[in-house]
């Protein structure tokens, strides 16, 4: 679970979950992609290095590779870069672009990060962490920045740096939440820059427990459908 009140604390919680990876020990039911340009667990084609297979393009950076979790989904073009965790029945949509080189990105559980997405990290501040049962929406923009256990980021949304979405916080589509911001837990923030608008509501929360379930099961026939070609 991420739920952070600082960095000191997220750096803390993150490294000592049960999805991440240490250095004395390999995260259960975690596929391990090994420090080498052009293997894959998977099926895969050598095109000068690179490998392009059904889960996506995955890129080591200056020795760190990805690791996913077995039945986690990864389109086959979205990217993944560098020093980034993916758990277990989280799914990374087409065109997703996650790049963890001058830091780490961490996706907790159950999380559905959606087509277009990029996520980034700081090099002079902090990852991007992740968490469990999250819905990221369609071409948002995560920077270097903290999201809780069961938050929600509507499409087009921009969130930035060493801000935190609590859990149970709501992001609407298009809003820009500025760097250093908290977005508390049961508030929906909205605007550019992003602002407190109202309190989630019932059906807000509706779509929360429907959306994250959908996707993981929608990621498992993807997953069967791309395995049978």
């Amino acid at each position: 679970m991420i739920s952070a009140t600082n960095q000191t604390s997220v750096s803390r919680l993150v490294r000592h979950s049960e999805i991440w990876p240490s250095n004395d020990r390999e995260p259960q039911n975690m596929n391990r992609f090994r420090c080498q340009v052009g293997y894959c667990a998977n099926e895969y084609n050598d095109f000068s290095g690179v490998q392009i297979n059904m889960s996506g393009l995955i890129l080591p950076y200056e020795g760190c590779v990805p690791t996913i979790a077995d039945d986690a989904f990864i389109a086959p073009n979205a990217t993944v870069i560098g020093d980034v965790v993916i758990g277990c029945e989280s799914s990374i949509w087409f065109n997703c672009l996650l790049r963890g080189d001058v830091n780490e990105i961490r996706v907790g559980e159950r999380t559905n990060i959606q087509d277009g997405t990029i996520v980034h990290v700081s090099g002079e501040g902090q990852g991007a962490y992740i968490g469990s049962d999250i819905t990221i929406g369609h071409m948002a923009l995560i920077h270097a920045c903290t999201l809780e256990d069961g938050c929600f980021i509507g499409m087009n949304a921009t969130v930035m740096d060493d801000s935190i979405v609590e859990g149970g916080a709501l992001v609407a589509a298009g809003a820009l939440v500025p760097p250093g911001k908290r977005v508390l837990a049961g508030q929906l923030w909205g605007g550019t820059p992003a602002r407190y608008l109202r309190d989630v509501r019932e059906s807000d929360l509706e779509i929360f427990r429907y959306t994250a379930p959908h996707y993981v099961k929608l990621a498992h026939q993807y997953r069967k459908g791309l395995s049978e070609k």
